[in-house]
């Protein structure tokens, strides 16, 4: 089968798209699209890898599935497009930057350039129906997913994982805390930031200070 993903990835990653659930789960997507409102767009699906590549990953960040807003959802975790109104977790988010770094809040949401810069921005299931949270959730993007995250944990050393709220940190059980740095908090949401466990978790800072150590580029958060 012919996945449209980036080169570095689609090497590693294409005994996955043989698989007998992959090959369901291509049905089910394409059944959606061609028959519902589903986001992102299509082309954007494998949005995160394009824009990180295998051999230029230095972070992941776990999220769980796309905005099924209208226009939010462009294929990266908490990020949204240009000109989109921040969802309130990412403004949680940025407010943990400006805290921890003393960046200012930035005005768009759209979190491509931390991808460009090594960052993967991985939701656990890749698709959505418009106004319909969850919807894609069990259809076979998971078990796809927790395959990206065996090949990081397997073949890189020294990434930095930030696993935020339970969800993110139950399928962050198969990496390898041994050769990885795993940061854990609370979800930035406000239902959960609220009551502590996000703010001051100050991940951004500690990613930064290990990239640093071992000789990489620091993310320009």
């Amino acid at each position: 089968m012919d996945v449209k993903i980036e080169e570095s990835w689609k090497k590693r990653l294409s005994t996955e798209f043989e698989k007998p659930y992959f090959v369901s789960l291509t049905d089910f997507v394409k059944q959606e699209y061609a028959t519902k409102q589903i986001f992102p767009s299509a082309k954007q699906i494998f949005n995160a890898f394009e824009h990180c590549p295998f051999d230029r990953c230095n972070v992941v960040i776990l999220g769980q599935d796309p905005y099924h807003g209208f226009g939010q959802a462009n294929g990266l975790c908490f990020s949204v497009n240009d000109g989109v109104r921040m969802p309130p977790s990412l403004l949680n988010i940025f407010k943990e930057i400006k805290e921890d770094l003393g960046k200012e809040i930035p005005k768009t949401g759209n979190l491509e350039r931390w991808a460009d810069q090594g960052v993967l921005l991985l939701n656990a299931t890749l698709t959505v129906e418009a106004g319909k949270a969850g919807s894609h959730q069990n259809k076979g993007w998971e078990i796809f997913t927790d395959a990206v995250i065996r090949c990081l944990s397997n073949e890189k050393q020294d990434l930095v994982f930030m696993l935020w709220g339970k969800y993110a940190q139950d399928k962050g059980k198969i990496i390898d805390a041994n050769k990885h740095h795993v940061l854990k908090a609370k979800h930035p949401s406000p239902m959960a930031a609220n009551y502590g466990g996000w703010f001051g978790c100050k991940h951004f800072s500690q990613a930064n200070a290990f990239l640093k150590e071992r000789g990489l580029k620091p993310i320009e958060w």
